[in-house]
């Protein structure tokens, strides 16, 4: 079964000025985004600058996100590394403080053999009982989930999906001959998602949805529903908003736009600082445009 079907966003984690999580802040983005009607949450995800977080700070925002969610939807948990001990480590932590399921991107910088990667994934399942999301983004972390490897990760029980960001349509469209009842495939694009989803996904895991969770959710949704013509038409909508949302590296662009919806301080720590002014500019008048601001 899917972990969900539909809109997930790859949420920001909220800081303030002197770089600490601001959780005030980050219970208020959950509960704006549940009742704007996402499918489902991700903490701690690329978007979530994971990478600068501390372990004791990754578990704490987890925690938090799964309290303030209740249940209304799916929590999943990015926990990966490029450390198979440490992903473990992290995968039990975030099983522990009631995560539902996790989102565990290939091991970046170690360059994994395909035999070593199957191995790495196994051990992290092994530890643990949720559902896991894998994630390829190749453009990051150096190393791409083939359909030969995926479909070899895919016999590890709780192994249920594959968050692709390869930007390859046509590997994408090679995995999506392994959809079925027990494995989903999302898109990791926000400007591929209906073409991924015309081959059999479930969903997306979107980082512009940090700032449109309502109309995401409702594309998806129309999509799988039927309505192709006014899915479309969100899709294609959004295009210029989401190219000034990656106009610089992920997620420098989508934090500075929920904040200029005034639900977050526009803080971020090192190597990660806040975008050019140019960048900046665009991105309000895309937001403008698109009627946000």
């Amino acid at each position: 079964m899917a972990v969900f079907t539909g809109s997930g966003v790859a949420l920001v984690t909220p800081m303030k000025k002197d770089g600490s999580v601001d959780y005030q802040k980050l219970d208020e983005l959950v509960e704006w985004q549940v009742n704007e009607g996402i499918n489902a949450i991700i903490a701690c995800g690329t978007t979530g600058e994971a990478s600068t977080l501390d372990d004791e700070e990754h578990i704490s925002v987890i925690e938090a996100v799964v309290k303030k969610v209740n249940n209304r939807i799916p929590v999943i948990a990015g926990t990966g590394s490029n450390n198979t001990q440490h992903g473990v480590h992290l995968a039990k932590e975030a099983e522990r403080v009631g995560a539902d399921a996790l989102l565990v991107v290939t091991p970046y910088y170690n360059k994994a053999t395909k035999k070593s990667l199957v191995a790495h994934y196994k051990a992290i399942c092994d530890q643990i009982e949720l559902p896991v999301i894998l994630y390829s983004v190749a453009s990051r972390t150096g190393m791409n989930l083939t359909y030969e490897t995926v479909k070899e990760l895919k016999q590890i029980p709780n192994i249920v999906g594959i968050k692709e960001a390869s930007g390859d349509i046509a590997q994408i469209v090679e995995i999506a001959q392994l959809v079925d009842e027990n494995f989903a495939l999302y898109s990791g694009n926000d400007d591929q998602v209906l073409p991924l989803l015309a081959v059999g996904g479930s969903g997306v895991i979107s980082t512009v949805s940090n700032i449109l969770p309502k109309e995401t959710a409702k594309m998806v949704k129309d999509f799988l529903t039927g309505n192709i013509t006014q899915a479309r038409s969100i899709q294609l909508k959004q295009l210029p908003l989401i190219h000034a949302v990656f106009a610089e590296v992920n997620p420098v662009p989508i934090k500075a736009a929920v904040s200029l919806l005034g639900k977050c301080e526009l803080s971020y720590r090192l190597p990660l600082a806040e975008p050019e002014a140019e960048t900046l500019a665009n991105l309000k008048t895309q937001m403008t445009a698109y009627g946000l601001l």
